[in-house]
């Protein structure tokens, strides 16, 4: 076991620390376009710009955009007439943007384009009369953005295979099933196992819902966890993503802790560390990692090793009226 962890002083060796950090980490693409949306309107219409809910998930993320100017509502009515309003990446209700065209707000809508893209998928299944059972954490924004955009009662959220269990549609029930975007992999993959062999009726998207950026963050942490002692995954309480990677490490048999950023680490929780796995939500920069291993380097003498599971080279088009 390594020596018990305080700063080293007078030159003291400190012992040695391996660094396993996962690639792809941190930002995806949906949240570089959500924040890229607050700055561009910053710089197009000056301060304030209103932003309807967290941008992301991130305290650090939303911080610095207030200090540029941004002042962040959880409803429209909080927004004077006439001001612009940004709506966060998650996606908003239908509701939202009818209310804002109403009171002839400028509004632009920072909805992750494969948020939108469940969006767009909900309407179908309607327009073809089916209802839709939704994967998702309830109270989550995305799910109440997605639910919303369906007349009430034709949607069902479901969490886990229990409720799928508890569902109690007519066997020639006309049903299709969608899903969260930031959902654990493996989990929801047994719920719509389950969902198909109750409902061998049941409608699924052509391609899986959990975007690519969600699974890609899941499978990288399953190559650094086996290997590590300790994972640390940098992001916020809120962010289904980041909870889901600590999951994800602990059903390799891995002890994880959720921090927000390298003030949050206990000295403690190294003691008797070899290996460290590190990994970060995709709403948290890559600044809060460096900042994670340069704290961890004044304690231990680290090691990096950065292993690559994908590439990821996504990019989205920012709203037209930033195009101009």
């Amino acid at each position: 076991m390594n020596a018990p962890l305080q700063s080293p002083k007078n030159g003291a060796v400190k012992p040695a620390l391996t660094l396993l950090i996962a690639a792809p980490r941190g930002f995806c693409a949906g949240v570089d376009r959500a924040i890229e949306i607050v700055e561009r309107s910053l710089e197009r219409y000056g301060a304030p710009v209103y932003v309807r809910h967290e941008i992301v998930h991130n305290k650090f993320v939303v911080d610095g955009l207030k200090a540029k100017g941004a002042i962040f509502v959880e409803e429209l009515d909080e927004v004077p007439d006439g001001a612009p309003v940004v709506f966060s990446a998650h996606g908003v209700p239908k509701a939202v943007p009818a209310e804002a065209q109403r009171r002839g707000l400028d509004y632009l809508d920072a909805t992750c384009p494969l948020v939108s893209k469940v969006h767009r998928q909900a309407e179908r299944q309607i327009e073809a009369n089916r209802h839709i059972v939704f994967v998702g954490h309830s109270g989550h924004p995305e799910v109440i953005g997605t639910m919303g955009q369906v007349p009430e009662g034709m949607m069902t959220l479901v969490e886990t295979v229990e409720d799928v269990k508890a569902l109690d549609f007519a066997a020639d029930t006309p049903l299709a099933f969608l899903t969260q975007t930031t959902l654990s992999v493996d989990d929801t993959a047994e719920i719509v196992r389950t969902l198909q062999v109750k409902y061998p009726q049941i409608v699924g998207p052509k391609a899986e819902d959990i975007c690519y950026a969600t699974s890609n963050r899941q499978a990288a942490v399953k190559q650094i966890a086996p290997g590590s002692d300790l994972v640390l995954v940098i992001g916020a309480g809120n962010s289904s993503n980041s909870v889901r990677l600590v999951e994800v490490s602990e059903k390799c048999g891995t002890d994880a802790k959720l921090i927000r950023r390298a003030s949050d680490i206990d000295p403690a929780w190294l003691e008797g560390v070899g290996t460290l796995g590190l990994t970060a939500g995709a709403s948290a920069p890559e600044e809060l990692v460096r900042e994670v291993v340069d704290k961890i380097a004044e304690w231990r003498d680290v090691e990096e090793h950065t292993l690559v599971t994908a590439e990821e080279k996504m990019v989205f088009k920012l709203p037209r009226q930033l195009l101009d």
